[in-house]
């Protein structure tokens, strides 16, 4: 993993939101994922199968660090499953998924469902070689928010006893 310098581009009044500059494609296919702070938040960007992902860098169930989880395929969906609760978070919309079963079914049939959108997820662009961010600046509330928070921050900081 690496990080880079800090910058954006904007296209001035009344435009959409800022672009983040992430760092070169090639050097993010070649590490596959990177890590940024990027104007208050954490973000996770991800190489996977020929597609750039970004989404917030802690899981929103724990705040496990989903830049050391997998990327796997459920229910024909992609998903990073977080290293520290297995949970699998979709890349495309933030969903969490889960197998259930109908208790009242004679022979259990497992089928994937969703928890609903769970973790933000951020536009990623690519211009002239280029990788760019866009924060997902929508106001409505979504669990991995929670640990994009400076009370969250402060207890990574505290030294363990």
């Amino acid at each position: 993993m690496f990080q880079h310098k800090f910058s954006f581009f904007s296209g001035g009044k009344n435009s959409s939101p800022p672009s983040y500059l992430i760092g070169k494609r090639e050097d993010i296919v070649h590490a596959k994922k990177v890590t940024k702070f990027i104007n208050g938040r954490d973000v996770l960007v991800l190489y996977h199968d020929g597609v750039f992902h970004a989404v917030d860098m802690r899981c929103y169930h724990s705040g496990g660090p989903l830049q050391n989880g997998d990327i796997e395929e459920f229910n024909g969906q992609l998903c990073i499953v977080c290293p520290w609760h297995k949970y699998k978070i979709t890349l495309l919309e933030g969903e969490c998924l889960y197998q259930a079963v109908d208790p009242a079914a004679k022979v259990p049939n497992p089928t994937w469902i969703s928890k609903g959108k769970k973790q933000r997820i951020h536009t990623v662009k690519e211009i002239n070689g280029d990788v760019f961010v866009t924060l997902n600046d929508s106001p409505t509330f979504v669990e991995s928010d929670y640990y994009q928070t400076e009370k969250f921050r402060a207890t990574l900081r505290k030294p363990k006893k």
